[in-house]
């Protein structure tokens, strides 16, 4: 099987495919089956155009032997998660977070008498979803300043990890952000990108995290919240399936878990209980 790169062609074998995917698997637990060959191959393109190579299997050796610290690996696995991502994205979702599930959680925590919510975006990608949440929080939350909120934002891909800590926005991305928020929330620059504001960002921790690793995994818990949006079609049944387990116990009792619209925990785990609010489905830790 061939494909182009640039004048050239890039040939690989179904053995040097799986040679590929197998460590990808084993490092991050993100499994690429065989119909995703060309996804992967058209990535595998641009690195070896970067790195002035001429074979899979010069590359696949590489990887192997002569990668230390997984640099290269890490380059490979970014071009691979990249997803496209923006401001209040599945509105719908949000807007059961913010009416239902957090009132729901902050009233409950004041009888108790905490003020502490904590909120984890996992594949957080450029910033956009845990910048979001800051922006609901500080509008839904009575007496906001009194509370200790925390969102934790994490990702594999390192470059999106700093976009997200320099906070400056294409229009594209902050389209469905309503009007009144990008007075407040957002500063606009010369070039015409929106730059959110340091109030927003000073909520937000990003952090790199591999949920493949899973004893990296295991340090976070304590959530009252767990974002985790279009991440696990990534994964095979078995990888997502541990990292499923591992929100379990990441989260609170009483605390909600958030996926993408397609997705689904009743195919991984029937630990969660599911609950209609607000017209949506939700999953919650009773």
């Amino acid at each position: 099987m061939a494909y182009s790169l640039g004048t050239n062609e890039l040939k690989i074998t179904l053995s040097e495919y799986e040679k590929i995917t197998e460590l990808i698997y084993k490092r991050t637990g993100i499994r690429f089956e065989a119909n995703k060959m060309y996804f992967v191959v058209k990535r595998l393109e641009k690195r070896l155009e970067e790195l002035k190579m001429t074979s899979v299997t010069e590359y696949i050796r590489y990887l192997y032997f002569l990668d230390k610290g997984e640099t290269e690996f890490q380059k490979l696995a970014e071009l691979l998660t990249i997803n496209e991502t923006y401001f209040f994205r599945d509105f719908p979702q949000l807007r059961t977070f913010a009416e239902y599930c957090l009132p729901d959680v902050a009233q409950r925590k004041l009888k108790e008498g905490q003020r502490t919510l904590t909120v984890w975006s996992v594949g957080c990608s450029t910033g956009e979803e845990p910048y979001t949440l800051a922006i609901i929080l500080r509008e839904m939350l009575d007496d906001v300043y009194q509370w200790d909120i925390n969102i934790l934002a994490v990702d594999i891909d390192r470059d999106a990890l700093e976009k997200a800590r320099i906070g400056v926005y294409e229009e594209r991305s902050v389209k469905d952000v309503p009007l009144e928020y990008i007075d407040k929330y957002f500063t606009i620059l010369n070039d015409g990108r929106f730059k959110v504001s340091d109030e927003i960002k000073s909520m937000v921790t990003l952090a790199y995290l591999n949920l493949g690793d899973r004893l990296s995994l295991r340090r976070y818990r304590g959530f009252d919240f767990i974002f985790c949006r279009n991440v696990l079609i990534y994964f095979d049944d078995i990888s997502r399936k541990q990292v499923v387990d591992h929100f379990y116990i990441a989260l609170n009792r009483g605390g909600y878990i958030f996926l993408g619209s397609s997705e689904s925990l009743s195919r991984i785990t029937n630990a969660f209980k599911l609950k209609r609010m607000g017209g949506n489905l939700v999953y919650v830790k009773e």
